[in-house]
């Protein structure tokens, strides 16, 4: 099971993940209670293995803003929704992770791997874990939106996804991560299969 844990905005909450064994961490940079700057991200993930993916997290950027987190940043894959990335004009050898969300339009092919989201991310709100089922059939998809250390089991056992990504169910209050939380959800994605 891939495990990404999203929303990394210090170094404790970097090295937490690090500690538990996730494959990915995730920086925002869209409006949110865990934005950070390209320069913090970079600080922030200054000692991470090359091994553990740094995905920039974004939402609806203007193309100088994405140019401006891969000048700086340099993340290893670009996060955003599906639409977006028909407009931006990327290096053609960055990864991305496409972004569909759950009750909206999906493109016509699924892309070989998406994260796939409720309407509106980092609310805690939990995905069309049927809908995703269906589609996790059909293509890696990482299940993201309302996972949490108790739930996540469930929604592994429910979906049989490729991996999950999880941010506000492993905070102790809204925007600072939990270690124990991150370390418990690691270890019941990890076991759950």
């Amino acid at each position: 099971m891939w495990v990404k844990v999203c929303g990394m905005n210090s170094e404790v909450a970097v090295s937490s993940a690090l500690i538990a064994g996730v494959d990915a961490i995730g920086f925002v940079f869209a409006p949110s209670k865990r934005r950070v700057t390209p320069q913090q991200a970079l600080r922030f993930s200054s000692g991470v293995p090359a091994r553990i993916q740094r995905i920039a997290v974004m939402l609806h950027p203007t193309q100088q803003e994405v140019n401006e987190v891969l000048d700086i940043f340099r993340p290893d894959v670009l996060q955003t929704d599906w639409e977006d990335l028909l407009e931006l004009k990327l290096p053609t050898t960055l990864p991305v992770l496409p972004v569909l969300r759950a009750g909206r339009e999906l493109p016509a092919e699924l892309p070989k791997r998406f994260l796939f989201e409720g309407a509106v991310s980092g609310t805690g709100e939990t995905a069309d874990w049927q809908q995703a089922a269906e589609l996790a059939r059909q293509s890696e998809l990482i299940l993201a939106g309302g996972l949490n250390p108790l739930n996540v089991t469930d929604a592994i056992k429910s979906v049989q996804p490729f991996g999950v990504d999880v941010s506000s169910g492993v905070e102790s209050i809204p925007g600072t991560k939990d270690p124990a939380k991150i370390f418990v959800f690691v270890s019941a994605a990890r076991t759950a299969v």
